[in-house]
């Protein structure tokens, strides 16, 4: 069976689609997501860059202040995460000492909400509205907190495992949270009640989460790629370890990291049947975005996104 299944990947390999467009970050792509029909993008080169989707051009790049080593020499500030809401860019990015820092632009000016005095290590921070951001703490505690009052509305430990990814439900009402055990936590970002947990299908560390339209996606340390919709779960095995994953806007398609030459199948997830394999990623996947139901866009640890129709 494990042959067979190598075999597949192989045969699906040589069939895979080529991208037919390339956009040049300034460094490692870390973060990515699309808002407003633009591509924001996060890098390890301390930058985020704003990318015209059709041209694909940079039509901005928001840089955050260089950090000094544990020698004392500037380098540049890795920028973990990015999310936008309006015309509010959140940005979360590295410190010296190994703490987080969290910024808003807007409007060409830049307000600093929490700094490495705070002694946080976020691991991601997204915007649940202009004036509240949800922050993930190494430690897998989850925090809502007021950017206007600068403190916090609720807090909890999700679990005792290591955070390992979180995403929100279009009406940012939902937060799914993965970590190390393979389980999903999910609570209400209102007030942080828990909601309910999906287990029994990850049994190791789940990278990646995502969620659409009531359909939960998962991209596994066991080679599984776990798909939960409203009454049934299965998932299905790959190859190697499935570093990202990333669902359609009507959760009717995903998309996932499949194999140690860094291809994405697309399959539907209602009939469980493979669509294309989407090559031409030259190193390890870190993000998979779609655009539409066709249109996806796919970042490896290097400065190239590749975009994808699917055919």
């Amino acid at each position: 069976m494990k042959h067979f299944l190598i075999f597949s990947f192989l045969i699906l390999s040589l069939f895979a689609q080529d991208p037919s467009k390339k956009y040049q970050a300034d460094g490692a792509v870390v973060d990515m997501l699309f808002a407003n029909k633009h591509l924001y993008v996060s890098t390890d080169a301390g930058t985020v860059d704003i990318f015209n989707i059709k041209t694909t051009k940079k039509i901005k790049t928001i840089e955050v202040e260089k950090i000094k080593d544990f020698v004392g020499d500037e380098v540049d500030s890795k920028v973990y995460s990015v999310d936008v809401i309006d015309d509010f860019t959140l940005v979360l990015s590295q410190t010296s000492g190994g703490f987080r820092r969290v910024d808003i632009h807007h409007d060409g000016k830049r307000e600093r909400v929490i700094d490495a005095s705070d002694n946080m290590a976020i691991a991601k921070a997204k915007f649940l509205d202009k004036n509240t951001i949800i922050l993930a703490l190494l430690s897998n505690e989850i925090i809502s907190y007021d950017i206007t009052k600068r403190e916090r509305n609720w807090t909890f430990q999700a679990s005792g495992a290591k955070f390992s990814n979180f995403c929100l439900d279009e009406n940012r009402a939902k937060i799914v949270i993965a970590d190390e055990s393979g389980d999903l936590k999910i609570h209400a970002t209102k007030d942080g009640k828990f909601i309910k947990k999906l287990s029994g299908k990850n049994l190791d560390n789940v990278f990646q989460v995502d969620i659409k339209n009531g359909v939960i996606a998962t991209a596994g340390q066991d080679r599984r790629v776990v798909v939960y919709e409203a009454y049934s779960a299965y998932y299905k095995i790959a190859p190697f370890l499935i570093y990202s994953v990333g669902l359609s806007p009507s959760g009717k398609r995903v998309a996932y990291a499949s194999d140690e030459d860094n291809n994405v199948i697309v399959f539907d997830t209602s009939t469980k049947e493979d669509l294309v394999t989407l090559g031409g990623n030259k190193i390890t996947i870190s993000n998979i975005v779609f655009m539409n139901e066709n249109e996806l866009f796919i970042s490896s640890d290097d400065n190239t996104i590749n975009f994808y129709k699917i055919k």
